[in-house]
């Protein structure tokens, strides 16, 4: 995979806090109101890893993530791998 590009790509990181964050809000039936201070934030993480099925939809919310559906494997493509920036839109 290209983690250098990836990693230069803020909806990557938008996309990965949403996968890790999203699932433990859903499984413990909190909402984004309930979120109003970093203690409650803390809470809802040490309950989240407390749970195998919340640390489970964790895991393949971020493996949807990073696996690109249109290549074979977990790799990138090689056209992908070869980019130094994410690729503009054309």
């Amino acid at each position: 995979m290209n983690w250098k590009v990836r990693f230069k790509n803020p909806v990557f990181w938008f996309n990965l806090a949403a996968s890790i964050f999203l699932p433990m809000l859903a499984c413990l039936g909190f909402n984004w109101e309930d979120m109003t201070s970093w203690q409650a934030v803390g809470n809802v993480f040490l309950q989240a890893v407390q749970s195998p099925v919340i640390v489970v939809s964790v895991l393949v919310s971020v493996w949807n993530l990073l696996n690109d559906p249109t290549t074979k494997g977990l790799s990138d493509s090689s056209q992908a791998l070869s980019y130094t920036e994410p690729k503009k839109s054309e």
